[in-house]
């Protein structure tokens, strides 16, 4: 716990994190978050802000706040009680956080990757999901249902640069699909080209089948 007076440095440093015009002496106190738990994204940081902020009591959430990628407590000198209380919340709340579900708007900032490859490698399985969480929208009554994955396992995809594989995976089988588009298209086009000849004049068959001295037998008269 650190105690800041009227020391312009400290009153500066206050006044930085909290964003408000006030003098008075405040109380502040710092957590820095680690690797494993942040996986080096600063969206990362900010859901975990939100979900200290919501095991905090409603008075109290706006008082945590995040500077420089910790997490700052800046409370009023007069509240030394409840500074102390929410101190110990909030450092309860840290324990275990590395292993806090990655969200998808996180997952998508840490693995460098869009909605779309994440939804295109969560539904064939190279994306593992850790299940679905639901929550209700701020200000709403509609729920919404998401899946959320392990940190650990999104650390060991990042640590083996498996979403490079995976888009050079997409890459060949993009080309594979067009290239058998292309063929599919050729081979459309000769059907109906040969399709075409047949109706202008149906004798076509006669010599596409090959059927050689056709005209000759004809000649003699043994059809007549």
């Amino acid at each position: 716990m650190t105690l800041a007076s009227s020391n312009p440095i400290c009153s500066s440093m206050s006044n930085s994190k909290t964003k408000l015009k006030s003098d008075d002496p405040e109380l502040i106190k710092e957590w820095s978050l680690p690797v494993e738990a942040t996986l080096g994204s600063a969206v990362r940081v900010k859901g975990i802000l939100q979900e200290i902020r919501s095991r905090l009591p409603p008075a109290v959430r706006k008082s945590l706040d995040m500077q420089s990628g910790e997490l700052v407590l800046v409370m009023p000198e007069t509240s030394k009680t409840a500074f102390r209380v929410t101190s110990s919340i909030i450092s309860d709340s840290l324990q275990g956080i590395a292993d806090l579900p990655i969200i998808p708007r996180e997952i998508e900032d840490i693995l460098g990757i869009t909605a779309s490859q994440r939804k295109r490698w969560l539904e064939d399985g190279r994306l593992p999901s850790a299940g679905t969480r639901t929550v209700r929208l701020q200000g709403r009554a509609r729920r919404i249902t998401f899946h959320v994955f392990d940190p650990r396992v999104v650390e060991d995809l990042l640590d083996r640069g498996a979403v490079d594989e995976w888009r050079e995976e997409d890459a060949a089988a993009k080309a594979e699909n067009r290239r058998r588009a292309a063929y599919q298209a050729k081979l459309t086009r000769t059907l109906k080209k040969q399709e075409k000849r047949k109706q202008a004049d149906p004798d076509t068959d006669d010599a596409v089948i090959g059927l050689n001295g056709w005209d000759e037998f004809g000649s003699t008269g043994l059809l007549r």
